[in-house]
């Protein structure tokens, strides 16, 4: 149903689909930018949200992963603070708040797919400051639901699949680990999850994961995306599986970020289609634009 929605972070790849997805649904749309809205002032928080709001949908989020490091308390205002003071003006109106958080509040030595319910051990900065935006929505105790994702793509913004086309048609050769595991999923089908949720009573708090089906290692999306790439005429390049070992970052990433999404096909009758669907439609869109 149509309503008044304010969401946030509308320059990424999850909050600009939301926006774009609710406004073509007949929603009206707020979504501020940064010069409007300032994440790491309480105040103004509390100053945009009102009582006419139908929803509030929490899509901003430091996500420069390694940087997180060196920048603790910005990735700690953005991804734990600000979260907090959604919630507890969005839970004073009785608003329903849906935070979108990652995959990365888990440490990925699950042999097998993470639920809900696992316990969380974030490796880094990034997910730590997630997890304590986790724990900040659901001590509100206002209406809200914590949507965890992992690995998103679309056709807007930076992101592997898009890094992967670039270097393709540059480079003879790429070296891509192949001992991280996870599930691709593209911000269009996370914005439609978001927006049915968000049409639909919320009473409580819930957790609850979604991705597109399936998991890939981040070689087997690099390998999907030259496939598809070859088979439209372009240049392609070998492509070598290297260790994480052989590609050292600041900050430690989970070797297994697979998520369940079992919850929300029980409770919800959301069903993910496979990511090779998904991810094939980002990749239409940007190798056949006029299409």
């Amino acid at each position: 149903m149509p309503g008044r929605i304010l969401v946030t972070g509308g320059s990424g790849q999850v909050g600009g689909a939301v926006a774009t997805l609710a406004a073509a649904n007949g929603s009206t749309v707020h979504a501020p930018g940064r010069d409007e809205l300032d994440l790491t002032s309480g105040e103004a928080i509390a100053a945009i949200v009102d009582d006419d709001w139908t929803a509030i949908i929490n899509c901003a989020a430091y996500t420069a992963v390694d940087r997180a490091e060196s920048e603790q308390d910005l990735a700690y205002a953005v991804n734990a603070d600000a979260p907090e003071a959604f919630a507890r003006a969005a839970a004073k109106r009785g608003i329903p708040l849906l935070h979108v958080s990652t995959d990365y509040v888990f440490d990925g030595s699950k042999d097998g797919f993470y639920s809900e319910d696992d316990p969380v051990a974030p490796l880094g900065i990034y997910g730590l400051s997630k997890e304590a935006g986790e724990r900040a929505v659901r001590d509100a105790a206002g209406p809200h639901v914590i949507l965890r994702t992992a690995w998103v793509v679309s056709a807007t913004g930076a992101n592997f699949v898009k890094t992967m086309l670039r270097v393709g048609a540059e480079r003879d050769l790429v070296r891509v680990v192949d001992d991280q595991h996870g599930c691709p999923t593209t911000a269009d089908d996370i914005a439609q999850t978001l927006l049915t949720l968000a049409a639909r009573p919320i009473q409580g708090g819930e957790t609850l994961h979604f991705v597109n089906d399936g998991d890939a290692s981040w070689h087997d999306l690099a390998g999907f995306v030259f496939g598809r790439a070859k088979a439209a005429g372009r240049k392609v390049p070998v492509l070598e599986a290297i260790p994480t070992s052989a590609y050292p970052t600041p900050a430690k990433r989970p070797a297994n970020s697979r998520l369940s999404t079992s919850r929300i096909r029980d409770r919800h009758g959301i069903t993910p289609r496979p990511w090779q669907d998904a991810i094939g439609d980002v990749l239409d869109r940007l190798m056949h634009p006029a299409a």
